[in-house]
Order: structure tokens, then C-alpha cells, then sequence
């Protein structure tokens, strides 16, 4: 019973309104003093608040000697809810974005580790069409539920993975040097980019950055797709590549990285 209250509280109802309109659907036509009986009120409350459910629609009254009142039906009920819940989203949806038209998703920072795999777990859950994601092979094993339950929704998943990372759900690009790339870096990276509009990225250890921006979500698909790319290429020609570039693209990492990039490290 306190949990009905209480979700009837959270449609708009006080304690006193709640407690009225289920006392009325145990016993009616009730009385005021009937009502105060089995709701387990003071009378005059009961009176007050049964005035106030009559004067909303939720309850009827008639004109008997007593007085007796009657609820509207549970059905009913909800019906209103719903219909005034889903007009105040349709107008909501129609005029917040008037208040400030050039509105941009703003950045959010997370902190915590455990804090960061519940996000990331949100954002796969909310998934609808395509996920992109770079991990190691250690936060897969906390992600793994929801990564799995995404693709059996039909999810596309393409996974850049690194320290042996194994799965069976989607396409997954095998990235070497997990420990190397871990001790210049000073963390394991993750990267998501989910539906081509959400985000989350950054050292998952220590924090990580979560947003909507779809400038933000363009610019990390587009970095892992990428990734994705040279992987593949790597993995069909991976004789050319040290010959061209040298062992660990030692060439390739000189002609590029400046002098403070961690990738001149390994």
C-alpha cells in the first residue's frame, strides 16, 4: 500500500489524496466518515480532501443523505495521467527548444571507476542502431551483459580491442601493444560512440568524459572508425608495412608525433 501512495504521489497527489482515492476503491459509495475510517484520517481531512478529489474529477459525489462519494476507475485514472503526462512532453518538445536556439549538449565529467561502467552500461542499454567502441579486455568482462543484450537487439557493434580481447558479439579489431600503449598513456582507454549521437571516452581508471554533442560523437566514430582502417590494412599486409615503416611504424610515428606525444614512447 505505501508503494501505491507513493507512485500516486509522484502523478501529483498528496499523502491525504492518495490515501482518500484507495480507500475509496475498498469500499464505495462511502461517506466522509467511512472514507476517514478506512483511509485511517482525521474526518475533517477526510472532508477536505474529498472536496478537493471531486473539484479535480477524480472522485464524484452525490446528493444522498448522507453524502457518498465514489472514485473515477483505476483505468480512468491512468488514462488521465497519460494523456496529461504525454501533452505536456508534445509541448515541452515544441517550445524548450525556443528558449534558447542555439542550445549545444554540454560535457559531463565522470569520476570513479564503478561510476563509469554503470554510464557506459546506460549508454549501451539506450543503444538503438550502432555502437563503436575501443576497450581492453578487462572492462569488456564488466560490460559484457549489456554488449551481448544489445546485439540480440539487433545492435551493430564494431569493437576496436585491446590485450586479447575476444568476443562473439559484433566485429572486433584486435590492437597490439595493450601494455605498452597502457604504461605511456597511464590508464586504459575507452572510447563509445552509441547511435552516432552519444559518448563516453577517456581514461576509464580515473575519469571519463560523457555527452550527447553530435560535433563530439562525428569526431570519436570517425577516430575509431579510423582505427579500424589501419587495423585492417595492417592485418592483410603486415610484412609491407614493417619493410615501408619499420618495426612498431617506428617511421611512421618519427614523421608525425611531435616531441610530447606518449606515442613516441613504444
Amino acid at each position: 500500500m505505501d508503494e501505491l501512495i507513493e507512485n500516486l504521489k509522484s502523478l501529483g497527489f498528496n499523502s491525504y489524496e492518495a490515501k482518500v482515492y484507495l480507500a475509496l476503491l475498498k469500499k464505495y459509495p462511502a461517506t466522509g466518515y467511512e472514507v476517514s475510517q478506512v483511509a485511517d484520517i482525521p474526518q475533517s481531512r477526510a472532508y477536505d480532501t474529498l472536496k478537493s478529489l471531486v473539484n479535480s474529477g477524480f472522485v464524484f459525489s452525490n446528493d444522498s443523505k448522507p453524502q457518498t462519494y465514489s472514485p473515477i476507475s483505476p483505468k480512468e485514472l491512468t488514462q488521465r495521467f497519460k494523456r496529461k503526462i504525454n501533452s505536456t512532453i508534445d509541448y515541452l518538445e515544441k517550445k524548450l527548444p525556443d528558449v534558447k536556439d542555439d542550445y549545444n549538449e554540454p560535457i559531463h565529467t565522470i569520476s570513479g571507476y564503478d561510476v563509469a561502467i554503470d554510464k557506459i552500461k546506460e549508454v549501451i542499454n539506450n543503444a538503438k542502431h550502432s555502437i563503436f567502441m575501443l576497450l581492453w579486455a578487462a572492462d569488456y568482462s564488466r560490460l559484457e551483459k549489456e554488449i551481448a543484450q544489445a546485439y540480440d537487439r539487433g545492435v551493430n557493434i564494431k569493437i576496436v580491442g585491446y590485450d586479447n580481447l575476444k568476443t562473439v558479439y559484433g566485429l572486433v579489431y584486435s590492437h597490439l601493444g595493450a601494455r605498452d600503449v597502457e604504461r605511456s598513456i597511464g590508464g586504459r582507454l575507452l572510447y563509445l560512440c552509441a547511435d552516432s549521437c552519444e559518448t563516453v571516452f577517456g581514461r576509464i581508471e580515473h575519469r571519463i568524459i560523457w555527452s550527447k554533442n553530435e560535433d563530439i560523437a562525428f569526431l570519436l566514430k570517425e577516430y575509431i572508425m579510423h582505427e579500424m582502417y589501419l587495423l585492417d590494412v595492417y592485418e592483410h599486409f603486415p610484412e609491407q608495412l614493417r619493410y615501408f615503416y619499420g618495426a612498431g611504424f617506428k617511421k611512421l610515428k618519427d614523421k608525425i608525433s611531435d616531441k610530447d606525444s606518449c606515442y613516441k614512447k613504444f
